[in-house]
Formats: structure tokens, C-alpha cells, sequence
């Protein structure tokens, strides 16, 4: 089955990121990387109408939301707690200040704690982080990837992506305890690097293919079930959005790109005939 997703708004990000659906609000959050920049909209159909913008002075990596209404947000090096009054407060040191590294994409956990990834700056690979915040501070569930990526829940497990070898892991996940199993190979995607990724309500991963333009619809096994294509070949990460859950909202970029096309770095919608879950809701006690 090909989707064809459409433009949802007219403005264009250098490297938009990690969409996030907030039900409470009826809002939609998402960051542009390299702007350092997190935005705020409404989703109204297929349109996405920007609301309001924080600047960071740094990269920002991904951006969660508390059920008060708190931002956590994955600056360069750190996690930032934004309140709704817009004061700010550093939460936790995750890389290093001298690491050439920068953190990336993130997810909340069922549970509602926060994990973040990050990926090197500087051509190192497999020293990359997956790292959880939770009661015991900053954790790290694996050292040794090349870029961390995408994250989703479902079944009980997690999966995880490691774009530049272009592999889902998949571990046994615990949201209870937040124990986890060991770290297996779910699959491996050869045609284009997988970024971005969420799950739907029939167990599903949707899977943002940065430099194929589409978001590719994969079982937890790999197999290929659908193709949502954008027209924007950097596409980045997608979200199920709306009040029922049932319009998949995608980011794109213009990074990397010597002459980008009149898509490239939009915000998109489609309909793509299943429902996702619902997003978990940071928790701060953790």
C-alpha cells in the first residue's frame, strides 16, 4: 500500500525533529535540531498552524511534555525542564561538556520516564549513547552505537534504531521496574537510513527513511506492510496525531541538501487507516 502524505504548513525547518502529541492541550510539539528551537502548534485536520517558539542556545535534540504541562528537552550536552511560565531548569547531565557528540532523538517510556540517544560530531563511531532518566538519575542502556534514533514501545518490548548501520534493535522492557532484556537485531532496513519511528495500535512500527522521502510501515519483524512517500527527500520522524489518534504527522529536513526542493524541511500529514498509541507522558518524579 503508497500513501501520499501532504504539505501541512508552509514553513520550512533545517533539521525538524521529533513531532509529539499532546492530547491534553491538543497541541503538537517538534523541534528543529539545528535551529535549536522548539515549536508549538495546533493540528486541525491536515493543517498544522504554528503557535509558539523557544529558542535554545544549543542543539536541541527532542522535546517531551509532563501531564502539568512541563517540557523536558534534550539540549546539546543536558536535559532542560521548560515550565509552562517559561522559566528553565537544568535536570541532568548526560554527555559530557567536552564530548564531540550531541544528544538526538528521544521518547517517553509507558511509564514516563525519558530516554534520549545522541550521535557523534566529530566521525567517531560506536561509542553513541542510549540513555534513560529516571529515580537513579542518568542511565545508559547501551554505549556503543553509531547514531541513536528513533524509539517506540509495544508488545513489551522497546525498539530502537542505530541509523548508520541501518538496524531496529528490540529488547524485553519492563515498564513497571524499568527492567530491560538483552539487546537483539530486529531487523535491518538496506535502502535508505531509518530515523525517526513510532508504533501504532495494532503493534506496527512507522519508520521515517532519511534519504528515500517516505515513511516505511514495518511488523516488528521487518516485513513491509506500507509506504507514506512526502516528496521530501530528508524525511525525519513521524507521530500519530489528533483527538483519535489517527493522522500521522511527519517532520523533514533541509540539512544536507545542496539544493532543496520546494518540499524538503515542510511538516506533513496523511491518513493511513489505523489508529496510534497514545503518547506516554513524561513523568518528573522519575
Amino acid at each position: 500500500m503508497i500513501i501520499t502524505a501532504v504539505p501541512a504548513s508552509p514553513e520550512v525547518h533545517t533539521l525538524g525533529e521529533g513531532p509529539v502529541w499532546d492530547a491534553d492541550r491538543r497541541r503538537l510539539l517538534w523541534v528543529d535540531i539545528v535551529a535549536g528551537a522548539v515549536h508549538e502548534g495546533t493540528l486541525d485536520g491536515g493543517t498544522i498552524t504554528p503557535a509558539r517558539r523557544h529558542d535554545f542556545g544549543s542543539t536541541v535534540g527532542a522535546v517531551a511534555v509532563a501531564a502539568g504541562g512541563d517540557l523536558i528537552v534534550a539540549e546539546r550536552h543536558t536535559l532542560t525542564r521548560l515550565a509552562p511560565d517559561g522559566s528553565r531548569a537544568e535536570l541532568a547531565r548526560v554527555l559530557p561538556e567536552d564530548r564531540r557528540s550531541r544528544l538526538n532523538d528521544g521518547a517517553v517510556d509507558p511509564a514516563g520516564r525519558f530516554l534520549v540517544g545522541s550521535l557523534a560530531q566529530d566521525g567517531r563511531e560506536g561509542e553513541e549513547v542510549l540513555a534513560r532518566l529516571d529515580g537513579a538519575g542518568v542511565t545508559y542502556l547501551d554505549t556503543d552505537l553509531v547514531l541513536s534514533n528513533g524509539l517506540a514501545w509495544t508488545g513489551g518490548r522497546l525498539y530502537s534504531v542505530d541509523t548508520m548501520p541501518g538496524v531496529v534493535w528490540a529488547r524485553d522492557y519492563d515498564a513497571a521496574t524499568g527492567g530491560t532484556g538483552p539487546r537483539e537485531k530486529a531487523f535491518t532496513i538496506d535502502d535508505g537510513l531509518p530515523d525517526g519511528m513510532c508504533a501504532d495500535a495494532d503493534g506496527n512500527l512507522w519508520i521515517a527513511i532519511w534519504g528515500r522521502g517516505r515513511v516505511e510501515c514495518r511488523t516488528t519483524d521487518g516485513e513491509l506492510l506500507a509506504v507514506v512517500e512526502t516528496g521530501a527527500t530528508h524525511t525525519s520522524c513521524p507521530v500519530f496525531a489528533g483527538p483519535e489518534l489517527d493522522t500521522l504527522v511527519i517532520t523533514s529536513a533541509t540539512q544536507d541538501l545542496a539544493e532543496p526542493g520546494p518540499l524538503d524541511g515542510r511538516l506533513f500529514t496523511a491518513k493511513v487507516g489505523v489508529r496510534g498509541l497514545p503518547t506516554p507522558y513524561w513523568n518528573p518524579s522519575f
